[in-house]
């Protein structure tokens, strides 16, 4: 018998093989999801909410409120869409142009670095699947899956079974972690642990090049030269081998010319690939839709025909410089995410908030539209931490606008 699944968009991995039953046309239970898949996927409400001021106003009022705000802005920021489907964030590039808004998403201060590096062929790249079928050397750098990303040591990268791998972990893969402290995913490594200092990402990159090549590694921290050694041995034995790297290796680095140096040094001995450890179920989506627009993944800026990129057209400095006067936020909280400095800029122009939770953003607002949870209540598709795209349908029902609803009504508004 033909099982009926879906797809959980609680993180980047896009998990496509969740079951649910549905009483009432309410999620209340869900079978093969981590712990944040089971809270994600019950997590809907099937009335709306519009608010103008914190008034309750219909759909319709909400929508010519946003629309105005949006046509009365001479440089609106438009910031998230994380969480929003492919669908959805094209709309939002297009409205972005139609209002020469500054545009911009949370990986300008995280990961989109890296994911622009892989966009431009600057190291080699695989699925999720192929780690699950042939990665025999796992590394965790700067990141704790086992907290972020639950089944991503059970599903892909240590545990499983894989068609190359069959054995799993027990004698046929290799799970490392490196980070500042002994998370859980360093307790699963065991003796794979390299514990460094915060900070000292780029000098332990600069010693295993140097291990690789068979020098003496050394460090201003006095990490035993003797175990970087070890680690390169393992790492020149790998046939597959993954670095999975996330926001304290990205942090720590001034830029990736570290990141890459090593992943060219690893490839000159061995085969390793790059994936980013992803949060937000379609992060990766809205880098390579406005990569594909644009050329650029993030932080830009419409205006007169052109596009404009740069770090002033981040979230972060259009804030700060308080550059913007009006904000469309969808699916983030920067009230949350963003320094106070900064982020109480924001009370200073109406914003318009699209998300399914109530947040101290939305809180904040002009006006506040929830929205339907992709995934949960409205379908469309993502592309997963790894590049592969990921269509998904709705579990139950809503009268919550999908973000995609709300985005073609406000460009209908304007």
């Amino acid at each position: 018998m033909e099982k009926n699944y879906y797809v959980c968009t609680g993180c980047g991995m896009l998990c496509d093989d969740i079951e649910v039953d549905v009483e009432n046309n309410k999620i209340n239970k869900v079978y093969t999801a981590c712990r944040i898949g089971v809270a994600h996927m019950k997590d809907g409400k099937e009335s709306a909410a519009f608010l103008v001021d914190n008034k309750p106003v219909d759909e319709t009022t909400a929508i010519s409120e946003a629309a105005t705000i949006l046509k009365n802005a001479k440089n609106p920021l438009i910031f998230g869409l994380g969480t929003s489907s492919n669908e959805a964030q094209k709309l939002a590039i297009e409205l972005a142009k139609k209002t020469s808004a500054t545009l911009d998403d949370a990986s300008s201060f995280s990961l989109g670095e890296v994911i622009e590096a892989l966009l431009n062929n600057k190291t080699k790249v695989c699925t999720l699947d192929d780690v699950r079928n042939k990665a025999d050397v796992s590394i965790f750098w700067g990141t704790d899956p086992s907290d972020s990303h639950p089944r991503q040591l059970s599903k892909y990268a240590y545990f499983p079974r894989g068609t190359e791998k069959q054995r799993g972990w027990e004698e046929e893969r290799t799970a490392i972690c490196i980070d500042v402290r002994k998370s859980h995913t360093a307790k699963i490594c065991g003796n794979y642990f390299f514990q460094i200092p915060p900070g000292g990402d780029a000098e332990f990159i600069d010693a295993l090049i140097a291990a690789l090549a068979g020098k003496l590694p050394k460090t201003s921290y006095n990490f035993p030269p003797k175990r970087i050694l070890e680690l390169a041995n393992i790492l020149k034995g790998a046939k597959f081998g993954v670095v999975f790297a996330g926001r304290g290796l990205v942090y720590s680095l001034d830029n990736l010319e570290p990141l890459i140096r090593l992943m060219n040094a690893l490839n000159e001995k061995a085969n390793f690939h790059l994936v980013p450890m992803i949060r937000q179920y379609n992060t990766r989506g809205f880098n390579e839709n406005l990569f594909k627009e644009t050329g650029y993944v993030n932080s830009v800026k419409f205006e007169d025909g052109t596009v404009k990129h740069g770090p002033e057209y981040s979230v972060v400095e259009s804030l700060k410089e308080k550059t913007v006067d009006a904000a469309l936020i969808i699916g983030s909280d920067p009230f949350s995410i963003l320094p106070r400095s900064i982020a109480k800029n924001l009370l200073e122009v109406p914003v318009i908030v699209l998300d399914p939770c109530e947040t101290l953003t939305s809180r904040n607002a002009k006006v506040y539209i929830s929205t339907a949870i992709d995934g949960v209540e409205s379908g469309g598709s993502a592309i997963r931490m790894d590049g592969v795209k990921v269509d998904f349908k709705p579990a139950v029902e809503t009268k919550r606008p999908s973000d995609e609803t709300v985005l073609k009504k406000i460009m209908e508004a304007l």
